[in-house]
């Protein structure tokens, strides 16, 4: 009827009765529910979590070479959170953070922060 594995101590054993055998499917019933309310806990809590990332490099000054500077936006499920510039010059680095609020902010987005954003939003897990 059952076919339970085969333990060396004796409270895993097989049940040698029904009596047994509903007290381990209520044990069972009991693990799932804990691992069920765990689960909802993570669900909950992954709305939160950075999932999405885009990043464009690119080259503000015509005078330096190379894509020193740089636009990278991470955001939630709900495309929530911030974008980080960074522009690089001979002269130093500006670094500036805007929040983003369902992928839009209200501050002024540059081209290359458009496209960091946009390619945030469209971020897939490979």
């Amino acid at each position: 009827m059952f076919n339970f594995p085969k333990k060396q101590n004796k409270e895993e054993l097989p049940p040698e009765n029904l009596e047994q055998a509903l007290v381990i499917f209520k044990n069972l019933e009991d693990k799932i529910g804990e691992l069920s309310a765990r689960l909802d806990k993570l669900e909950k809590a992954e709305q939160c979590f950075f999932q999405k990332l885009g990043l464009v490099r690119f080259n503000p000054f015509k005078e330096m070479g190379g894509d020193q500077s740089f636009s990278l936006a991470l955001l939630d499920k709900n495309n929530n959170g911030f974008i980080i510039t960074s522009l690089s010059s001979r002269q130093g680095n500006r670094i500036f953070a805007k929040p983003l609020a369902k992928g839009a902010s209200t501050y002024q987005l540059s081209e290359e922060e458009k496209q960091a954003v946009e390619q945030a939003k469209n971020f897939t897990e490979s």
